[in-house]
């Protein structure tokens, strides 16, 4: 059976960067299992595993913007000093875990920190990136009816 939206999937995969760099695999742990479409993998990602099969094995170099969206420059923003706890220091390159006035909870990349300020990327850290996406088929259920 093929993988079609609302398919529950259970595969390995793997992201590196187009250079090789290693960023996210499965293939030494828990495979990972889902309902194609809940969200579980960034839409671009589960486009390419529409039509795979159980036993099937796939490697895709997705172009910027075709899996993780391309950077949004209204995602970057300034967050003042005085809002972070007292016992954390932001510091360029550090991710830190926001919490959004309704709740959601989001990763932000610290791209600066000035003396009142510090200016915080809330892109996808792949956002734009070229990237190799591995794909390892190892079961394909009936697409759920709910």
């Amino acid at each position: 059976m093929p993988i079609a939206m609302g398919s529950r999937v259970t595969l390995h995969y793997a992201i590196r960067l187009a250079d090789g760099t290693p960023v996210d695999s499965s293939f030494d742990a828990e495979p990972l299992g889902f309902t194609l479409g809940d969200g579980t993998l960034d839409r671009g990602l589960e486009l390419a595993l529409l039509g795979l099969r159980p036993g099937e094995r796939q490697t895709l170099t997705l172009m910027p913007g075709q899996a993780f969206g391309m950077p949004d420059p209204a995602a970057v923003n300034h967050v003042p000093l005085e809002s972070f706890p007292a016992d954390l220091r932001p510091e360029a390159g550090q991710v830190i875990g926001f919490t959004t006035p309704d709740g959601l909870e989001v990763a932000g990349t610290v791209v600066a920190v000035g003396d009142e300020e510090v200016k915080v990327d809330f892109n996808h850290p792949l956002a734009g990136r070229e990237i190799v996406f591995e794909v390892e088929v190892l079961a394909v259920d009936d697409v759920c009816d709910d």
